[in-house]
C-alpha cells in the first residue's frame, strides 16, 4: 500500500496519474497547502522540503519526496511500470532526459508564470515578461519535439505523465494551444487516457 500525501497541484497530480496508470493500491492524505499543512512536523518527517507530493510505501517502510523520484520509484515497483519507464538503457534515458526537462524547466518556469500572473500581491512587469517569454519558449521546445514523436520519449512514459498536469494549466499561463498544434494533439491524447482523468481528480 502507498500512503500518498498530496494536494490539487500539477506536481501532486503527476503522482496520482502514475498510481492510476500502474494500478498500485494507495490511500490519499490531503495536505492543504492553503492552510500551510505542509509545515506540520508530522509531514516534514516525510517531506523535509515541505512540498507535496510525498509517499510512504507501507510494504517497505520507504518514504520518498520529490515528484520525479516518486514516479521512477513507482515505475520500478509496479509490474506494469516498465511500460512507462523502460529498463533498456537507451529507452530509459530517452525518458529520463524529457523527465528532467520537465523537472528543471517546465515545472519551475510555468510555476513562476502562475505566481506572477495570478498570485503576486502586485504586478511585477519585469517578472511577468521574463516568465511569459520563457514559458512560450518551452512550449516551442515541446511543440518541436512532438512534431517528430507521438509522445515526448517516443512512447507514452513518465515524461508525459510529469508534463501533462502543467500543460493542463495552459490558461493560467495565458497560452493558447492553437499556437502549438503538436502540443495540442499530444495534450488531447494524454487527457483521453482513463487513468489520467482519474488521477487529475485526486484529491477529491
Amino acid at each position: 500500500m502507498i500512503d500518498f500525501y498530496t494536494w490539487s497541484t500539477p506536481n501532486g497530480r503527476k503522482v496520482s496519474i502514475m498510481l492510476e496508470e500502474v494500478g498500485l493500491p494507495y490511500r490519499v492524505h490531503a495536505v492543504d497547502i492553503n492552510k500551510n499543512e505542509q509545515f506540520r512536523p508530522e509531514f516534514l518527517k516525510i517531506a523535509p522540503n515541505n512540498r507535496i507530493p510525498a509517499i510512504v510505501d507501507t510494504d517497505t517502510g520507504l518514504t520518498l519526496f520529490e515528484s520525479g523520484a516518486i514516479l521512477m520509484y513507482l515505475a520500478d515497483k509496479a509490474p506494469a511500470g516498465e511500460a512507462f519507464y523502460p529498463k533498456a538503457p537507451r529507452k530509459r534515458f530517452d525518458v529520463v532526459q524529457w523527465l528532467m526537462f520537465q523537472m528543471g524547466g517546465v515545472g519551475p518556469m510555468f510555476g513562476q508564470t502562475h505566481h506572477f500572473l495570478r498570485f503576486a500581491p502586485e504586478p511585477v512587469p519585469y517578472a511577468i515578461e521574463r516568465y511569459r517569454k520563457e514559458t512560450r519558449r518551452l512550449y516551442g521546445v515541446l511543440d518541436a519535439r512532438l512534431a517528430t514523436a507521438e509522445y515526448l520519449a517516443g512512447d507514452y512514459s513518465v515524461a508525459d505523465i510529469a508534463t501533462y498536469p502543467w500543460v493542463a494549466r495552459h490558461e493560467w499561463q495565458e497560452i493558447d494551444l492553437t499556437d502549438f498544434s503538436n502540443v495540442r494533439r499530444w495534450y488531447e491524447a494524454v487527457g483521453a487516457r482513463p487513468a489520467v482523468s482519474r488521477g487529475m481528480a485526486v484529491p477529491a
